[in-house]
């Protein structure tokens, strides 16, 4: 039975389902949510990992399933027009990035960001009342806002959350800093979404391991010409830049520090 990932949300992850049918990549497919039943779009088949589905697809979409999730699709922009205008007047700190009927239409889902926490009750009241149907608030991250849009990164390339999908680990500024690029400010380390870029993942364990034994930066180490204080530390070449007491800079190896 093959692994199949399907995303339902534009905002989530997609998701890894089990398959007893026969499709294609960007099938829609009808699978259980939270709440109901809901249609999602295939994204990969015969995926390659060692964890197992908890769920299996239902059975592929319907014309009718198809022609319903088009028809709420083109209501977007009013439901989100409708909430923004209710946002505004009470001076709420949000900011909306989608919106999503459920197949049933018996739920509207109301994505946003947010600095803080936002209390939404009065919100959910008056849209509850406008739309005549349950409403749901989800705050997400600023990275899931950023996959949701999309883009590309001051590499050129498109940005690692759209580009490699998948659950997202932490990035840490202990990860700009074992690469020794921490000092350049966080607007250069930043991502679209403001957040620290995921590519410092990729190469953060490697750097952990070539710097094993490598004196930290700022310490004082004794060297042939003299004490002096480490500066800089080049992992790749193996390097050790000192300056010593007497104002001399010289760049060593680890072998070379007494």
């Amino acid at each position: 039975m093959p692994k199949v990932l399907v995303r339902i949300y534009s905002w989530e992850n997609p998701k890894l389902y089990a398959s007893d049918f026969e499709m294609e990549k960007g099938e829609k497919v009808i699978v259980a949510s939270e709440h109901s039943n809901e249609l999602g779009i295939v994204e990969a088949i015969g995926v390659d990992t060692k964890e197992e589905p908890q769920e299996k697809i239902l059975r592929i979409a319907t014309d009718r399933d198809r022609s319903v999730y088009d028809e709420y699709e083109n209501q977007k922009k009013e439901l989100l027009d409708a909430c923004r205008r209710n946002v505004k007047t009470m001076a709420l700190e949000m900011k909306l990035v989608d919106v999503r009927t459920s197949l049933d239409g018996k739920q509207i889902i109301f994505a946003f960001t947010s600095d803080g926490r936002v209390d939404f009750r009065e919100l959910v009241r008056n849209l509850s009342a406008q739309f005549k149907k349950s409403i749901r608030m989800q705050q997400i991250g600023s990275r899931d806002e950023a996959r949701k849009l999309g883009g590309y990164g001051i590499c050129g390339r498109e940005l690692c959350c759209v580009r490699f999908g998948g659950n997202m680990q932490s990035i840490t500024t202990d990860m700009a800093r074992v690469q020794q690029i921490a000092h350049r400010g966080t607007d250069r380390i930043s991502g679209l979404c403001g957040r620290l870029m995921c590519c410092l993942a990729f190469e953060a364990e490697q750097y952990k391991e070539m710097l094993k034994g490598m004196p930290e930066l700022f310490s004082t180490v004794s060297t042939k010409e003299g004490k002096g204080t480490v500066i800089e530390i080049n992992a790749m070449l193996r390097d050790i830049k000192v300056k010593l007491e007497n104002g001399k800079y010289i760049t060593i190896k680890k072998e070379d520090i007494k």
